[in-house]
């Protein structure tokens, strides 16, 4: 007989050209063995060059497609992606909240790699107001992180300064990624992408190679929806997102190189 798989739920957009999103979660969960759930927030009409506009589901839709699966199914951890209204966002914790999920990781998707803007200030400040406080990471990349915490990252000080104001915000911990941070004086082979997690008052500092590449299509939907698939899987945070963060460098390292734009990575 079979072992019972862990199962993790991802409500986030669809991309359909297959490197980001919704089909980026689902690949990740398989890819540590867990069974995968989803539902869409957004259609969006994007591909590695760009997003060329969006779809937005309705809370009716949303609440359609995550209320059967909650009640068929124990669901071990969940992750969001692109929540791009303020009714979605609601709608998201209701439902999280009512069900008492756990391991809970808030990818807080606010532009997408060429530069689209997927979400509302009015929209960024309910996620902020509404998810924050009822997840257990939220995972924002430097652009991300300088738009919630309304401030400039130029160092590793103002890395810790703007996650200082997430958790003033609620967030009880935050994962800033700062692959976009670069030593532009130390040589290529000495960089590192340095990720640093704040843990209430601790700080864990995860660095791995830097890859010199564009192919980094779906990096942070991989990354969350890793965390929250290794949650599931019983591993603490630390390690969660170490191995998390293991698994993205070696898709970005093995990356297929695809498409006219940012490849999406291999997953």
């Amino acid at each position: 007989m079979s072992k019972t798989p862990k199962i993790c739920l991802t409500i986030a957009g669809l991309d359909p050209s297959g490197g980001a999103g919704v089909i980026a979660d689902i690949k990740t969960f398989r890819a540590f063995g867990c069974f995968p759930t989803a539902a869409v927030t957004s259609l969006t009409f994007q591909n590695t060059q760009g997003v060329y506009g969006a779809d937005h589901q309705t809370p009716v839709t949303l609440r359609g497609q995550v209320e059967p699966v909650l009640s068929d199914y124990k669901v071990d951890a969940v992750k969001t992606g692109m929540l791009p209204t303020l009714e979605i966002i609601a709608e998201t914790a209701r439902l999280i909240t009512a069900a008492d999920l756990k391991n809970f990781v808030v990818d807080p998707v606010v532009r997408s790699t060429s530069g689209f803007d997927l979400i509302s200030d009015d929209a960024l400040r309910a996620l902020i107001a509404e998810l924050f406080p009822i997840s257990d990471l939220v995972t924002p990349n430097l652009p991300e992180a300088e738009r919630i915490a309304e401030m400039r990252i130029v160092s590793e000080a103002d890395i810790h300064v703007a996650a200082r104001k997430m958790q003033a915000m609620g967030a009880r911990n935050v994962l800033i990624k700062g692959g976009h941070l670069l030593e532009k004086q130390l040589p290529m082979q000495e960089r590192v992408a340095r990720d640093l997690m704040f843990v209430g008052a601790e700080v864990h500092q995860f660095d791995s190679p830097y890859i010199d590449t564009t192919s980094t299509h779906g990096t942070g939907c991989t990354l969350s929806a890793a965390i929250a698939a290794n949650l599931a899987l019983g591993f603490g945070l630390v390690e969660s997102v170490r191995r998390a963060k293991d698994f993205v460098t070696e898709a970005i390292r093995t990356a297929p190189e695809i498409g006219k734009g940012n490849s999406p990575i291999n997953i």
